[in-house]
């Protein structure tokens, strides 16, 4: 864990609080209770978010008295590093503690023309999609806005750190490592919202992170009133885990659909357009062998295309031994892509990335205390089989 290092006597941990969840209100209404300037808020969102700072004492133009008072009274603490792996294709993977037994996992993705950071926001998930690691793994807890925001802050810092260390001409032009962030780790962002809201508002924020809306990408498994709440609150990139083309498939590979089938969520999307920062929604479909990937599915696909402006993001399956599931073969991907494009739809197919370090699509796992009934996680094992059977 991160730690101040002041020469005064700090509060207790558990009594201090961590500048890492607040936002610029928050931290001028912190400030002003002091009776400092409310531009001191600003100061200290800039130190903290856009330098990277841990230790209050680099924070040189804040004045020693100010200084002291958030030694003793703050904290900047992100969660520990538990883990860091680094895989053959540059991709990059960090367990994360979040205490209690319960560890989560980011992953920084490098491209030739952008850094994609992709962000946990609970401690397992409880939409419990089969293809899923985290979902097999069960549900903990929400994530609060210091742990969501808190790997954005560790990622950025330890990633501008190594660049630093780089000869002049390996170093990136831009001078964020970090250009792209994707709520598309462990959980479901939506059923936390309130905290994935407010990590949001601090990556836009221009004193904190100034990431353009276009360039945050918010993926759900499509909670239909929380899609309308974000068009509202804080409309970013949306991308919409579909997965399957009809109610039917939908409800055993999203279960969520049961309760906002397809209808419901093709209605979501229609409205979220009206604010989103792009002029499409991202609809990422998971390749899985004999189940999903035939023609008719695509013809399926198309006419939901119809309904919605959108493109396809076809991922190939990254499999976990307790699934009983399998990929598409890359023949099978490529002519259902096919069928796609040639009807006029902008499909892309997912480069696999981070396989080596278990840190592809589907595959984050952590370390889950699962709160869920053990029946739940049988029952969830059951379906594996039977998706098999009834699609296969």
């Amino acid at each position: 864990m991160e730690r101040t290092e002041t020469g005064t006597s700090p509060a207790p941990l558990d009594t201090r609080i961590n500048l890492l969840g607040m936002d610029g209100a928050a931290l001028g209404a912190l400030v002003a209770s002091w009776g400092d300037k409310p531009f001191r808020a600003k100061q200290l969102q800039r130190w903290i978010h856009q330098r990277g700072a841990g230790d209050f004492e680099v924070m040189t133009d804040l004045a020693k008295s100010f200084r002291a008072t958030l030694a003793e009274r703050c904290d900047i603490r992100s969660p520990g590093v538990i883990a860091d792996h680094l895989s053959a294709d540059g991709t990059r993977k960090w367990l994360l503690d979040v205490g209690r037994g319960n560890a989560i996992e980011t992953v920084f993705i490098p491209e030739d023309d952008r850094g994609t950071l992709c962000i946990s926001t609970q401690a397992g998930c409880t939409v419990a999609c089969p293809f899923c690691s985290t979902g097999y793994q069960g549900f903990n807890r929400n994530l609060g806005v210091d742990e969501i925001i808190g790997q954005l802050w560790w990622a950025k810092r330890t990633l501008e750190a190594a660049r630093a260390d780089m000869p002049p001409r390996a170093a990136d032009a831009d001078p964020r490592v970090i250009s792209n962030v994707v709520m598309m780790g462990m959980g479901e962002p939506l059923l936390n919202y309130d905290a994935t809201v407010s990590a949001l508002k601090l990556m836009l924020d221009d004193n904190a992170y100034g990431l353009s809306r276009r360039r945050v990408t918010l993926s759900t498994s499509g909670v239909v009133p929380m899609m309308d709440r974000l068009s509202q609150d804080c409309p970013v990139a949306l991308a919409v885990s579909l997965h399957a083309p009809n109610d039917a498939l939908r409800d055993e590979l999203v279960p969520l659909n049961k309760k906002y089938p397809l209808r419901e969520l093709i209605a979501a999307c229609q409205r979220y357009l009206e604010y989103a920062p792009r002029d499409f929604i991202t609809f990422e479909y998971i390749m899985l062998d004999g189940i999903n990937d035939a023609d008719q599915h695509a013809d399926e696909l198309i006419d939901i295309a119809r309904q919605v402006s959108c493109k396809f993001n076809l991922i190939p399956y990254n499999p976990f031994p307790q699934s009983g599931l399998k990929r598409s073969s890359s023949a099978r991907i490529k002519v259902f892509a096919q069928r796609l494009i040639d009807a006029g739809i902008v499909t892309t197919v997912r480069k696999t990335r981070g396989d080596d370090i278990d840190a592809a699509c589907g595959q984050l796992a952590g370390e889950v205390q699962d709160r869920t009934r053990l029946k739940a996680r049988q029952e969830m094992n059951s379906k594996f089989g039977r998706i098999v059977e009834v699609h296969g």
